[in-house]
């Protein structure tokens, strides 16, 4: 029996899209790996890698354990054989706690591992903060009363004014917290002293609240993995994709 060969006429091939990397550290208990894809134009992808799990519950003594230089440098190496242009620590209480020198030492330590460039979710926010022009503001968030109260020290060493505070105690499963409870915390929290409103936490979801809540208040309300998208796509050159969200605009 002869072979023919195929009458049809192959279909020429796009050609595949380059993409721009950024890596991302992230806390062991970091469950909104899709919240950050959402800001992430198509020609930009997410490496993710996690800190080694401890058995801890989401207290000071977390924070300061996913504080240390060397265990996110470790963990930035993970993400270095993919060439990302930006590491990004995503961790507000972890690049809190510390300082500001401690936010500076996790930025130092992830570069000197040999991330081109680095940056962490405190770090991103007192960037926006600059961008915007803002100096007062009132936060909120899914913590314990001692680590809202380290957010509040940490921001004040940058001389941002915190004029008000409310968080919600949770020492677990933050990733659970509905958009409504959210919400209704920051109408709670906001005030005519404070020029933003700051949602902390990276395990704390709020892409879809942003828009509507400050077109609602009248001001900018930024949170943790706004900022750090935000920021470490600026870092790679890019713009984060946000509709209505003002840090993006």
């Amino acid at each position: 029996m002869t072979l023919r060969p195929p009458t049809h006429e192959l279909l020429p091939v796009e050609p595949p899209l380059l993409q721009t990397g950024i890596g991302v550290v992230a806390p062991y208990d970091f469950a909104l790996d899709r919240e950050l894809w959402r800001w992430v134009p198509d020609d930009v992808t997410l490496h993710l890698t996690r800190t080694p799990y401890a058995p801890l519950a989401a207290t000071l003594e977390m924070a300061v354990h996913i504080s240390d230089p060397a265990l996110i440098a470790q963990a930035a190496v993970d993400v270095l054989p993919v060439a990302p242009l930006a590491v990004a620590y995503a961790c507000t209480s972890g690049s809190f706690v510390g300082g500001l020198s401690g936010e500076a030492a996790l930025v130092d330590a992830m570069v000197a591992a040999g991330a081109p460039a680095a940056v962490t979710t405190s770090g991103a926010l007192l960037l926006a903060l600059r961008h915007l022009g803002i100096s007062r503001i009132a936060t909120v968030t899914p913590y314990t009363d001692d680590l809202t109260a380290g957010l509040s020290t940490f921001l004040g060493e940058a001389d941002v004014e915190v004029v008000a505070t409310a968080g919600l105690g949770l020492i677990a499963q933050i990733w659970t917290v509905p958009y409504e409870a959210t919400v209704e915390l920051v109408r709670t929290v906001d005030n005519p002293n404070a020029d933003a409103i700051f949602i902390s936490c990276t395990n704390l979801p709020t892409y879809d609240v942003i828009a509507h809540l400050e077109a609602t208040i009248g001001k900018p309300v930024l949170t943790a993995n706004q900022v750090t998208m935000w920021s470490a796509l600026a870092l790679a050159g890019r713009k984060a994709i946000g509709q209505g969200q003002r840090l993006l605009a």
